[in-house]
């Protein structure tokens, strides 16, 4: 299968990459979600969503701080690095991340979008203006805008639709690269799931890699079974090979 893959890559010009949370697990950071997702009782689901923060802004905060604490010590991984490689090697290159640590960010990428959000990037909720949260010293929680509004996480938390800005930026990525490489991602979350349907459905190749089978698996061009952190390094060591 990764010999199909590369094949493919060989003949593209213009590659898309859409990554989801199995590439940031590699790194040791837990989905925040499912049955092992509990935090003080709570379920990320709980949570993540504008009615908790509404009801009770400190302990979203808090859960947010947890969060955080732990992806700090987390490094960029093999699969996270390969990416950046891959964006060195195509032109014309684009990656939408799921994920809001900050990771893909950290390797140098350039052309990306976090399509939902970012857990270090802090919003006013009477301004909607952002800030970097290194910006804004926690002197309380939950903090304060300069203005005294509230600030929240600026991650697209549930209930809440993803930027125009941003959705525009990917429609238009999807209607014109050649290829797309999903990794890491279980395909059930929308509306980025519908994304490698309606690239390959004007004739683009998806090439999909997952530790295992998900609803994504059944539209692309070749499924790839495996981690992400082992997977991508090949293909981009064969890849450069050819260069």
């Amino acid at each position: 299968m990764i010999e199909e893959a590369v094949r493919i890559l060989r003949q593209t010009s213009s590659l898309l990459v859409i990554t989801g949370a199995g590439v940031s697990q590699e790194s040791g950071i837990p989905t925040f979600r499912g049955k092992n997702g509990l935090w003080q009782n709570y379920r990320a689901e709980d949570l993540a969503t504008p009615w908790a923060f509404e009801r009770d802004p400190e302990t979203v905060w808090r859960w947010y701080d947890w969060r955080r604490g732990i992806i700090k010590n987390a490094q960029p991984n093999r699969g996270h690095l390969a990416i950046k490689e891959l964006e060195e090697l195509y032109e014309n290159f684009y990656l939408i991340t799921q994920n809001v640590d900050g990771l893909h960010g950290r390797t140098g990428v350039k052309n990306m979008i976090e399509i939902h959000g970012n857990l270090w990037r802090v919003r006013c909720t009477r301004e909607n203006i952002t800030f970097m949260l290194l910006d804004v010293p926690l002197k309380e929680i939950p903090p304060r805008c300069k203005c005294g509004a509230l600030l929240r996480p600026d991650v697209v938390w549930f209930g809440e639709s993803i930027p125009n800005e941003l959705m525009e930026k990917a429609f238009s990525l999807l209607e014109t690269y050649e290829t797309l490489i999903v990794a890491g991602t279980s395909g059930v979350v929308y509306p980025v799931a519908s994304f490698p349907t309606i690239m390959k459905s004007r004739g683009a190749s998806v090439i999909e890699i997952n530790v295992e089978r998900t609803p994504i698996s059944d539209v692309a061009t070749v499924s790839i079974m495996g981690k992400t952190g082992d997977v991508l390094p090949e293909i981009v060591e064969r890849l450069k090979k050819m260069v």
